[in-house]
Order: C-alpha cells, then sequence, then structure tokens
C-alpha cells in the first residue's frame, strides 16, 4: 500500500461480472479526470491460449485433472505482486496485454490468444487500477492484496455467475454448454483455495442475487436482469461510511446488517459511483499532497 501511488483491484471470478464494473470505474476516471494505469488480469496468466491447452492435456496425463486458469501454476502471482509492489513504491511496473479476440489483436497484428510485448508503465499516472482474478489472492509464497489500497469482489451467488460464464462463453467464444461445464468442474478446487478465499481479505463486496429461480443454471435461457435482481453490498470496515446518506439516495435500499446494505440491481451503478467516487478523489488528493513533499 503507498499514499504516493495507489492501486485499486476488482477481483472475482470469470463471470462474475468484474469488467461491468471495471466500466463504472472508468466512468469516474473519466469524468474525475484521473489518469489511471489499467491492467487486466488475464495479462498474468503464464500460458497463451494454445499452451495453456496442451498445458491442460499434459496435466491430465500426470493424473491432474483440476489443472486451471484459477490455480497458481498456470498463472504469475509473483509477477502481480511485484507489481503492484512496485508500483506503489514509484508509480511504475511491468504490463502487457492479453488479446482476447481479433478486435483485440488486429492494432499488434497478432493472434488472439496471445500476450503482448512486456512494456514500462507510462509515468505520471494517478494510480493503477486492476481487473481480474486475482487482485487479494494470498499463498504461502506471495500476499497481493497487501499492496492494495482499495480491495473489491464482485460476488454473484455461485448459479448466477455459472449462468453468466455459460452465456457468456457460448455466445461470445462459441462453445458448447458441455464444453463450459467441464471447465466449471475442472476448475472447482482452485476456485475454492484461490477465488473464494480472497473474499475474506476485500474492503468491499457486492454480491449480485436474483430474484428469479437459477436453480439449473445449466437449462437458464437467459441471464437474469439487474431489474430482477437484488445486490448486497458488505463493507468490512463500515466506519466512515455514511449509510443515512446512501439509503435516501438509493430507493427502495435497506441495511440488513450494520456494515451491509441491500441495493435493488438496476441501482448498482449509482450505488457504485456514489461509494467510489469520494474514495478514488481521496486517494487521488492524498496521492498529489504526498508526491508534492
Amino acid at each position: 500500500m503507498s499514499v504516493r501511488h495507489p492501486v485499486i483491484a476488482i477481483t472475482g471470478s470469470s463471470g462474475a461480472g468484474t469488467s461491468t464494473v471495471t466500466k463504472t470505474f472508468q466512468q469516474i476516471f473519466r469524468r474525475e479526470k484521473i489518469n489511471a494505469t489499467i491492467v487486466e488480469g488475464d495479462s498474468f496468466h503464464k500460458f497463451d491460449r494454445k499452451e495453456m491447452k496442451v498445458a491442460i492435456a499434459e496435466a491430465a496425463k500426470r493424473g491432474n485433472h483440476h489443472f486451471s486458469h484459477f490455480g497458481p501454476e498456470s498463472n504469475l502471482f509473483e509477477e502481480i505482486e511485484a507489481l503492484f509492489r512496485e508500483y506503489g513504491q514509484s508509480g511504475g511496473g511491468k504490463v502487457r496485454k492479453y488479446l482476447h479476440d481479433d478486435e483485440e489483436a488486429a492494432p499488434y497484428k497478432q493472434e488472439p490468444g496471445t500476450f503482448t510485448a512486456w512494456e514500462d508503465i507510462a509515468p505520471g499516472t494517478d494510480l493503477l487500477f486492476y481487473e481480474g482474478l486475482h487482485g487479494a489472492v494470498k499463498t504461502d509464497k506471495v500476499d497481493v492484496g497487501r499492496h492494495v489500497d482499495l480491495k473489491i469482489g464482485v460476488v454473484p451467488i455461485i448459479n448466477l455467475e455459472w449462468i453468466q460464464k455459460l452465456h457468456r462463453d457460448k455466445t461470445q467464444r462459441g462453445y458448447t454448454t458441455e464444453a463450459v461445464t467441464e471447465t466449471i468442474l475442472r476448475r472447482m478446487p482452485d476456485y475454492i483455495n484461490y477465488i473464494v478465499s480472497q473474499f475474506e481479505h476485500t474492503h468491499i463486496n457486492f454480491q449480485r442475487v436474483p430474484m428469479v429461480d437459477t436453480s439449473n443454471p445449466f437449462i437458464a435461457r437467459s441471464i437474469p436482469a439487474l431489474g430482477e435482481s437484488l445486490v448486497v453490498i458488505r463493507f468490512a470496515n463500515p466506519r466512515g461510511i455514511d449509510f443515512g446518506y446512501l439509503l435516501s439516495m438509493i430507493h427502495d435500499s435497506f441495511m440488513s446488517r450494520a456494515n451491509t446494505i441491500v441495493v435493488p440491481g438496476g441501482k448498482m451503478d449509482l450505488a457504485m459511483q456514489l461509494i467510489f467516487t469520494p474514495m478514488i478523489l481521496r486517494l487521488a488528493e492524498n496521492a498529489r499532497k504526498a508526491r508534492a513533499v
């Protein structure tokens, strides 16, 4: 953690909705003229798309049928920690991009599913913003979260998470239901050990809970809409949070516990804007003052 060069991390599983949350933060950055370095967690996978298929097959031959993108064997956990630590110390560090599709790959004249070369972060940014799987991961070798000033978990209930993943992977990536189901099963041990365990270390968690039947996510024809959901927002430390103000600004919201507010799903973006704008401005202002000394 660093006052001079703050780090914000959005962490959540594949299909959790972290990309949607990132769009809200980008709106805040633009509106408040915050110059942020955006880092995608996928860029810290150890293998590109073709290499990962080979690695999964080789692991299966050795009897490991749970090799996944969620675990330490397929990710650069130490490099994530090094980036956060270096950025906090100097505002610098090495980053790259993972090119998901043809549109992202075209400017680099590379194949989709590959990485760009490592590059230095441009000097003079206000903060680093990470969005991905492992923004607060902790193992016996690394503690990524200790270098993060604001840790946010995006954690829809698991059936909704699976529905979102199924629909994304089928419509955007052309996978079958059977292929996505196999991936979910293969990832389960790493999901429990390296994804779920992060949320005890986050400062704020957003959990979307659908108000419609999601009992069998593998046959769901559509993703429950925001308007069909509630969002549970839990603060690890509610001190300084003006719940009265939030309740007055977000209609039909209510407190379920002393550190938890529940808002209508359609008001999730508004809730994030109200909660995070002052936090981001505070981090940026404190950083500017510290760097001016």
